[in-house]
């Protein structure tokens, strides 16, 4: 009777606290010790009552909880960036599972963006060829800065020291990146000035602005009247992300009107954080982009190419190149257990809780819903309780005389075509 009373108050207080989160939200870069929130207190739990909860989070690499006082606190370094990228929102999202009764809570902290990074150009130079025939109002785009903070804290502008022949203007790409430009205001003459000097400076929108430089170096030359065109600004391809290397994604294409080798185009790719040639290769006389390396959904789910096209004088043209990776069902479900008492007294009560087991497939979509179940024959069955969690609970009554111990086998497969599956075997002694 009494062991009914009990599991008559566990299974509504564990399955009710799993489905609430408790969120928080701190900024980035706090130091390691900062608290967070007192995890205790917002989940109802009174400080005499936490050694015997053993209270405990999954996201060991960031925070802890106190055993004293019950304060979620900031355990490891905490970037941003390195966490979520540009994402305009970032938030970790982990458990908190407690035992005597057994339960587990969500928690989800959002990371707010600080202003701790500077914009940076990748090369400290920008070094270009004007022929002097060229016209007022002929645009040169010019190697952009990034800044991986977001929101207010990202690239606000750029500037470029007074020069009587040019001027800046910015335009904004896919994804809100703003390029330079450099625009011509007056006829150069090279006769007089053959050779012209800038500083470029990216400033972001933080408090106090963080700012960074690259020099410009210009040098005129003779005439060359056409710059390159390419067909399209933005060209687009999507990929399935277990092509073989060397599939063709795309062919970017240039034209210029100039003759002989003043027309004549070739293609590269420009530098980035990530350089493109180390996943996706650019024929130089072709235009055609194919894949150089393994691609993975999981890792990455697109990239954003930038390519130059040069005539054989001294002009150019940008565009860019989005690709998608559409997810392939290459991982198979993953099975782990939050919580497991492998005996189990012969009396226990029908319904009493055995293992807490979360599972987790890191394909997207159709490829990344999961179901469990175990052998039939046993007196065991596997309860949903929320977003992939299963209870194992008992479902008839044990006698150790007939059978004093089973192998339980869990078997996790997902919603693929065709679907994949994980077994994982533990044994219950009686």
């Amino acid at each position: 009777m009494a062991n009914q009373v009990l599991l008559h108050f566990l299974v509504p207080l564990f399955c009710g606290a799993i489905s609430q989160p408790i969120h928080y939200s701190i900024p980035e870069e706090l130091p390691k010790g900062s608290r967070v929130g007192n995890l205790a207190k917002d989940l109802g739990l009174s400080i005499q009552e936490l050694p015997a909860r053993k209270m405990r989070v999954s996201a060991e690499d960031y925070f802890s909880v106190s055993a004293d006082s019950g304060d979620l606190l900031v355990s490891g370094r905490i970037d941003r960036e390195k966490i979520c990228g540009r994402k305009s929102e970032c938030a970790l999202e982990f458990e908190s599972v407690t035992e005597n009764p057994m339960n587990v809570f969500h928690v989800v902290v959002t990371i707010q963006d600080i202003n701790d990074n500077a914009p940076h150009f990748f090369g400290k130079s920008i070094e270009l060829e004007i022929c002097e025939s060229a016209l007022p109002g002929v645009k040169f785009p010019l190697d952009a800065a990034r800044d991986p903070d977001v929101g207010s804290n990202s690239l606000k502008m750029y500037a470029i020291s007074p020069n009587p022949h040019f001027s800046l203007s910015t335009k904004e790409g896919p994804e809100g990146t703003k390029y330079p430009e450099l625009l011509l205001e007056r006829l150069l003459d090279r006769e007089r000035q053959s050779s012209h000097h800038l500083t470029l400076t990216a400033v972001d929108g933080g408090d106090p602005p963080l700012n960074s430089t690259a020099q410009i170096r210009i040098q005129v030359t003779d005439a060359n009247d056409n710059a390159p065109a390419f067909s399209q600004d933005v060209y687009r391809a999507s990929l399935r992300e277990n092509v073989p290397v060397g599939t063709v994604v795309l062919q970017v294409t240039a034209t210029d009107e100039d003759e002989s080798v003043h027309g004549e185009i070739t293609y590269a790719f420009l530098s980035g954080p990530a350089r493109a040639d180390l996943v996706f290769s650019l024929d130089p006389n072709t235009g055609a982009i194919t894949t150089n390396g393994t691609l993975d959904f999981e890792d990455k789910s697109g990239y954003v190419l930038g390519v130059e096209a040069k005539d054989g004088g001294v002009h150019t043209a940008h565009c860019n190149v989005e690709i998608e990776i559409l997810d392939e069902n290459d991982n198979a479900p993953e099975v782990t257990f939050m919580s497991f008492s492998n005996q189990v007294p012969e009396d226990s009560v029908l319904g009493t809780v055995i293992a807490l087991i979360k599972v987790r497939d890191r394909d997207s979509g159709q490829n990344g819903l999961v179901t469990c179940h175990i052998q039939e024959e046993l007196p065991f069955k596997l309860q949903a309780t929320s977003k992939n969690y299963y209870k194992l609970v008992i479902d008839k009554a044990l006698n150790r005389e007939q059978t004093s111990e089973y192998n339980v086998t869990i078997t996790a497969s997902d919603s693929g075509k065709p679907s994949l599956s994980s077994k994982t075997c533990v044994t219950v002694h009686i």
